[in-house]
């Protein structure tokens, strides 16, 4: 096996008389990537720039109800959106951005929220409405 390898191997390689440089890419140089710069990801919540490390998909329709269909949110927006609705009301009756915008409680925290720089970062509250536990707003 070991003579197979090293025949193989010699075999394998370019011959010493060949006068053409071996190419190679320089991965650390990041011109040579041909990467543009993508323009800035808003969040149709807050209307903010989205940090790459704020980043959530939001299924419009719960995937526990069949949806998928995803938008991108700042991680604070899509935490309050789950604090203060059920996935039954996401998919019933807040299934579009619009629909979100909508009711008063998502207003409140968009009038806060949009003061705030992009990067913000903060636990959503759940809303004066939420009774019981598990998720989101009972009605």
């Amino acid at each position: 096996m070991r003579s197979f390898l090293l025949t193989f191997f010699r075999h394998s390689q370019r011959p010493e008389s060949d006068p053409r440089p071996m190419a190679r890419k320089n991965r650390d140089d990041v011109s040579a990537w041909d990467i543009e710069a993508l323009p800035p990801v808003l969040c149709p919540i807050c209307e903010r720039i989205i940090p790459d490390d704020q980043t959530d998909a939001h299924h419009l329709v719960p995937k526990s109800k069949g949806g998928k269909k995803t938008v991108v949110l700042h991680r604070i927006c899509h935490d309050q959106i789950h604090a203060t609705f059920t996935d039954s009301q996401l998919a019933k009756t807040f299934s579009t951005i619009d629909a979100i915008l909508g009711d008063p409680a998502m207003q409140k925290f968009v009038a806060w929220i949009k003061g705030k720089h992009p990067g913000f970062s903060d636990t959503a509250k759940p809303s004066r409405q939420a009774a019981g536990s598990g998720r989101g707003r009972k009605s």
